[in-house]
């Protein structure tokens, strides 16, 4: 069989080879500590759960849902974009749900792009930014996220030929993988760079709700002019440990909005009725207390994992905010893949090299703090080991 040559074009995804390497470690009897994978080790709020094994005893939930989205789950956005982010959503025009933030992203790409046509992604970034424009046969172009800029990317040094063809711009704070939050007034210049180049801006906001530090992520919708240039992406995977329900929402440009559902009563089915009863739930004032516990749990990890490395001499910053921790790959070694693959060598430790986020990626590793508390505390005592 052969692949098309759209499918040709990318690299087998980087997280799918990751778990073959720790499947095969695993079939030989090593004990792998994986902490590669942003996958939230605890279980999903017992609310959640609760609304959603109501939800599938009830036979309306059972037929195809629309692709709109139902009303109660629209209405439940458009209540808690309001409550946390101080941002108004017209639930009939302006909120749509999704599969996943994956899905969405992708599907932008579909709706939006042409061959020929530019989307410029965030470098280091999830690697769907790219993947995507490459499967709808265009080409990304890569915004290096400079530290020195506080992993945000030099708007001003973007080609005036590739913002001829520029149609998406790919966002992403708080950051994964860096785990860099968006600096005061980058948001306002992002508006006026879209506006002056004709340039839907679609910002992920899948890390939102896990900050520290008495730091508060902005939705990009709250700032001023945002909606008429943009859409937002927002998953209850990460903060709210949903990770395998694949609900999220894309708000914000009532026209994008629109063309994005276009796309999708072609694609796919609409999200299962009784999920969108399940994020109800999960968006209700009742379940901040349990995003607070999660926020709380991530934050002693970071500390734990940051003062380890800290030990064997990384220089690495804690994080605002996200399940992550980036740091630099300690001297010695050719390419952060290459330091990668030495600790899961010797320390059958898994972390990610930066490289597979971008080339900027190159040189840094991540550690996601998904894993339970002790297998993390056994993680970093191998890495001193490893080190010493």
């Amino acid at each position: 069989m052969r692949p098309s040559k759209r499918l040709e074009r990318i690299p087998p995804y980087a997280f799918a080879e990751l778990e073959r390497k720790i499947s095969a470690k695993r079939e030989a009897g090593v004990d792998v500590i994986s902490l590669g994978i942003g996958d939230p080790d605890r279980p999903t709020p017992a609310l959640v759960v609760e609304a959603m094994q109501e939800a599938v005893t009830e036979p309306e939930t059972h037929r195809y849902p629309t692709n709109r989205g139902r009303a109660d789950f629209r209405g439940a956005v458009r209540d808690f974009y309001e409550r946390r982010f101080d941002v108004r959503l017209d639930p009939d025009r302006e909120v749509i749900p999704a599969i996943g933030a994956k899905e969405a992203i992708f599907n932008l790409n579909l709706a939006f792009l042409d061959p020929g046509d530019y989307a410029l992604a965030a470098d280091p970034g999830y690697p769907v930014y790219t993947g995507g424009p490459w499967l709808a046969g265009a080409e990304p172009v890569l915004m290096a996220l400079d530290p020195e800029r506080g992993f945000v990317p030099n708007l001003e040094a973007i080609d005036g030929e590739v913002l001829a063809k520029a149609r998406l711009m790919y966002l992403n704070y708080p950051n994964n993988p860096t785990g860099a939050v968006v600096p005061e007034r980058f948001f306002e210049r992002v508006v006026e760079f879209a506006r002056e180049n004709e340039i839907l801006v679609v910002h992920d906001n899948s890390y939102s709700e896990i900050t520290f530090d008495g730091y508060r992520a902005p939705s990009f919708l709250a700032t001023p002019g945002a909606k008429d240039v943009g859409v937002e992406v927002f998953s209850l995977s990460k903060g709210y440990n949903m990770t395998g329900w694949r609900c999220a929402v894309v708000v914000g440009n009532p026209e994008a909005i629109e063309i994005y559902w276009r796309l999708k009563s072609n694609v796919d089915s609409g999200l299962f009725e009784a999920v969108q009863l399940a994020g109800v739930a999960a968006l209700s004032p009742e379940a901040d207390a349990e995003v607070a516990s999660m926020v709380e749990l991530y934050r002693r990890r970071r500390d734990l994992v940051c003062d380890a490395l800290r030990k064997i001499g990384v220089d690495v910053h804690p994080p605002h905010a996200t399940i992550y921790v980036w740091a630099p790959i300690p001297p010695g070694y050719d390419s952060s893949a290459a330091y990668c693959e030495h600790v899961l060598e010797e320390a059958a430790v898994v972390i990610t090299p930066g490289s597979v986020y971008g080339p900027a990626g190159e040189g840094w590793f991540r550690i996601a703090l998904t894993a339970p508390d002790e297998r993390i505390a056994e993680a970093v005592r191998r890495l001193g080991a490893l080190a010493g």
